[in-house]
């Protein structure tokens, strides 16, 4: 079977949906011309995936308006549990394609923070977000997967810290896709200004056990001088979703990012998460767990490239495949000529719990400068049956005894987690997918 990857959807329909949404005319000019460019662009080409037959371009519906949330008690109650009722500020809730409810407390509006959804931003802080919308980090025409995004965006958020801001509490987004014909092309931004720092952490959660759809995230995070930023997310979209995600991070002199990526998707998904340290001094450390079940497949690609001098780059996978699953985990650490007395280090570990799972790290190491340290392990194999023996000599039957193993595999992500609702929720998630 070969997808077609032909839309339906024109310039024509480009136009009116920009017009609909109030936008700028830079928006409307880089939609089309993306739109434009589609054809002639190559898909990515994940390494050792083949996505030839996988549907990234057919969907029932581009836009699904639904009915907005008057306060979080109308959540569903699956969602609610991810949200700390008690201090319900700093929340945005997306319904399918429809910004849903935004709650931002009074100290972080007056320090000049602008946490709103995409198409406010571009209406409201235009020039702002042009500075940053597929400038320094995706490029419209990386592949015909990221046109076909900006060509067809239709949801995100775009996160702002002026300089010299601390903003204290995280800020959270939680995008709830409860119409399984909605196909999302969400768009992330989340810009920490000189000496700001900021946590967000974002949720994608079906409420179908399966949907035959698409999603397409892009998510750009750019730290200036002394910035420093957390970014979480827990992915859980359901079983006949096709996923890509694009994560990027470009980071400046002397500032930090870390990522904590919770990977549960039910459907065949393909991962990026790439981070430029182009500041002298710039660090990031990024930790992902993956549980992979049935028979989806998957490929995770986490590289981290050093430009600058004295940068530290880590990376930390690791992932639990079950049933026929199959997922391959690359990590790549690349420091470039001229960033010497940088380190890059990773460590991928995957556990398979049946005989036709499949899971393969591959680790890879590009160094193009002399002076510097850089490091890698790798792991492929099944519970360790002396952890098993020694917890069932406890008294503690087999079946538990593994179910805590495997827990125990996965806590180096699940633990810094900055929202103890996000924690739950993953801890809930991997539960049920292992059970």
């Amino acid at each position: 079977m070969t997808i077609d990857t032909k839309l339906s959807l024109d310039q024509d329909y480009v136009r009116g949906l920009s017009t609909k949404n109030g936008e700028p005319s830079w928006l409307l000019d880089l939609r089309l011309q993306a739109l434009e460019k589609l054809e002639e662009l190559p898909m990515p080409r994940p390494d050792k995936t083949k996505i030839d037959n996988w549907n990234f371009f057919q969907f029932a519906n581009h836009v699904v308006e639904s009915a907005p949330y008057s306060s979080i008690e109308e959540l569903p109650e699956e969602i609610k549990s991810l949200v700390n009722i008690e201090e319900e500020k700093n929340i945005y809730i997306q319904r399918n394609n429809t910004p849903a409810y935004l709650s931002l407390s009074d100290e972080v509006k007056a320090s000049g923070v602008i946490f709103t959804d995409i198409y406010s931003a571009a209406r409201d802080h235009s020039e702002l977000l042009q500075k940053y919308f597929m400038k320094d980090g995706v490029k419209v025409d990386e592949h015909r997967l990221t046109a076909l995004h900006a060509a067809l965006l239709n949801g995100g958020v775009f996160v702002y810290v002026p300089k010299n801001v601390e903003v204290k509490v995280p800020l959270q987004a939680v995008y709830v896709l409860d119409n399984p014909d909605a196909a999302l092309f969400n768009h992330v931004i989340v810009v920490a200004d000189d000496n700001s720092s900021v946590t967000y952490v974002e949720n994608y959660f079906s409420t179908s056990v399966e949907s035959e759809t698409i999603v397409n995230i892009v998510a750009e995070v750019i730290g200036n001088t002394n910035a420093r930023i957390t970014f979480g997310a827990v992915d859980t979209l359901a079983k006949g979703t096709t996923t890509y995600v694009n994560r990027r991070g470009v980071i400046g002199r002397d500032s930090r990012i870390e990522w904590a990526l919770g990977l549960m998707n039910d459907g065949n998904t393909i991962s990026e998460n790439v981070t430029h340290l182009i500041g002298d001094g710039s660090f990031a450390d990024t930790k992902s767990v993956v549980v992979g079940r049935g028979e989806q497949k998957q490929n995770f690609t986490t590289t981290i490239i050093h430009h600058g001098k004295n940068s530290e780059g880590y990376i930390l996978k690791h992932g639990v495949m079950k049933d026929s699953a199959s997922s391959i985990f690359n990590g790549i650490g690349k420091i470039e000529h001229g960033a010497s007395k940088s380190n890059a280090e990773q460590t991928s570990r995957v556990l398979m719990l049946s005989e036709k799972a499949r899971g393969d790290a591959n680790p890879i190491l590009l160094i193009d400068e002399d002076d510097v340290t850089a490091g890698h392990a790798a792991s492929v194999g099944r519970v360790d049956p002396l952890q098993l023996y020694y917890l069932m000599s406890r008294g503690i039957p087999k079946v538990e005894a593994e179910r805590l193993v495997i827990h125990g595999f996965l806590a180096p992500v699940v633990n810094v987690l900055p929202i103890e609702g996000v924690k739950k929720q993953l801890v809930e998630v991997i539960e049920r997918k292992v059970r």
